[in-house]
């Protein structure tokens, strides 16, 4: 296959399926790669880096806030560039469990106040 027809082959996928590809290729390029994991009893099962208790929800609130990536990997030197692009992808695939996520976060941040 030419690169030139992978590229139509990709063009030709749906969001989705394209969010997913690039999820398969960055998990790929990245020696170790972590993904995106759900632990039951671990930050309330809510989407994390695997590996880490840092849930999805919060970086992008961060960077719904303005933060860039950079931002990001200079608060959570833990993280690097990989983390960052399963984050997006995975925020990008669940949305409405994202909002949710966050939207139960402030609601509790409220009750704190």
């Amino acid at each position: 296959m030419t690169v030139k027809e992978l590229e139509a082959q990709l063009l030709s996928l749906t969001a989705v399926e394209k969010i997913e590809a690039i999820r398969i290729l960055t998990q790929n390029i990245n020696q170790n790669p972590r993904g995106i994991t759900k632990t039951p009893g671990v930050m309330g099962a809510d989407a994390c880096i695997a590996g880490t208790r840092i849930p999805v929800w919060l970086l992008v609130k961060f960077r719904s806030q303005g933060a860039s990536d950079a931002n990001i990997l200079e608060a959570y030197p833990q993280l690097n560039a990989t983390d960052l692009v399963n984050v997006w992808v995975y925020a990008q695939a669940y949305p409405d469990e994202i909002e949710t996520a966050i939207k139960q976060q402030e609601e509790a941040d409220a009750i704190l106040d």
